[in-house]
């Protein structure tokens, strides 16, 4: 058992890489942040999260245009 938890760790790090040379940071890092730092406000569920670190990336909420590196 403990090679078949060890597996899904390696493949959650891995998926958790791959977000991040997109530009995608962690939700769970997120949800550790805000309980740590911010305990009084309400964090974003998953989907808000995605649009929210999109639109800082690529650009959206009106500030328009495409934005890379």
């Amino acid at each position: 058992m403990r090679g078949v938890a060890l597996l899904v760790r390696l493949a959650q790090r891995t998926a958790d890489c791959g977000r991040l040379m997109v530009g995608m940071p962690s939700y769970t890092d997120y949800l550790l942040h805000q309980r740590s730092h911010h305990p009084e406000a309400m964090p974003m569920n998953r989907a808000e999260f995605v649009r929210n670190r999109q639109a800082a990336r690529f650009g959206g909420g009106g500030r328009g245009g495409f934005r890379c590196c």
